[in-house]
């Protein structure tokens, strides 16, 4: 059982000295996680239906993930895509035998992104007469990066970042 070092007043505090405001967050401090549930400092157990951006999907701290994560990190924390391995080329061979082409590895959404909208424009730059405008929907949000600050279709998160990249379009959904 894991339990607060301190209160969620503290934690707040803490942030509010130290971090930079880059998302709104609730004024809960987790601090444990089990399948679908997580527990605040204060020990209130809540229902966690948010996805984490992919990264808790399969829930909190599932015995299978963490076994694998342990075994992996007694062997090797990080390793940079400049070195091979055994498990990423297993993993993209999985992707691959499944439909998915040739794996792309990146860090984040933003990266990904990023990859997508590169291969898009070179693909209509070869291919398509030169096109490079993406097409993006209002509302929308996309990351961090300059060009998906441009992508996202949301000017309250474009009006400190001018001039925008350029070769975004964004357009209402449907």
């Amino acid at each position: 059982d894991i339990s607060a070092t301190r209160s969620r007043e503290e934690t707040i505090s803490q942030f509010q000295q130290h971090a930079i405001p880059n998302y709104g967050r609730y004024p809960i401090s987790l601090v444990r996680g089990e399948g679908a549930l997580v527990w605040d400092a204060e020990g209130n157990e809540y229902l966690d239906l948010f996805p984490g951006w992919g990264c808790n999907i399969l829930g909190h701290c599932p015995p299978r993930v963490v076994a694998a994560v342990q075994e992996q990190v007694s062997k090797l924390v990080h390793i940079p895509n400049t070195w091979y391995t055994e498990p990423q080329g297993d993993f993209a061979e999985a992707l691959c035998t499944r439909g998915f082409g040739q794996a792309f590895f990146c860090n984040s959404g933003a990266e990904a992104n990023e990859g997508a909208i590169k291969l898009a424009r070179k693909y209509g730059r070869l291919n398509k007469n030169g096109a490079y405008e993406i097409i993006t929907a209002l509302n929308s949000f996309h990351g961090r990066t300059l060009a998906m600050i441009a992508a996202t279709g949301q000017p309250q998160y474009q009006q400190n970042f001018q001039p925008l990249a350029p070769g975004f379009v964004n357009v209402p959904y449907n």
